[in-house]
């Protein structure tokens, strides 16, 4: 029994760890893979490094796409779109 006492601070850290760290990410990323995979043309986007534009062409070879901006179009990986800034882009109005 004094073992097992040994050991527990070390197995609650590793459960505290695993349920505000690792499973949240997990689900973080399962939810942009979901994303990723829902894009279709005609969206309005927002890359993650602030580009605006709407897909025009998407490409499942390579899981990039064409995004049509004022300055012309532009190849991007579908993982450069960022979640949250799009799905605000999409809401409807209030």
């Amino acid at each position: 029994m004094n073992e097992i006492g040994n050991f527990l601070p070390m197995i609650l850290i590793f459960v505290v760890a695993y349920f505000f760290m690792i499973r949240p990410q997990m689900k973080r990323q399962k939810d942009e893979k979901k994303f990723a995979a829902a894009l279709k043309k005609g969206d309005k986007i927002v890359t993650k490094s602030g580009l605006h534009g709407k897909i025009v062409e998407l490409n499942d070879k390579d899981f990039s796409c064409i995004i049509e901006t004022m300055a012309g179009r532009l190849k991007f990986d579908r993982s450069a779109i960022s979640m949250e800034m799009s799905n605000k882009l999409n809401a409807p109005a209030k």
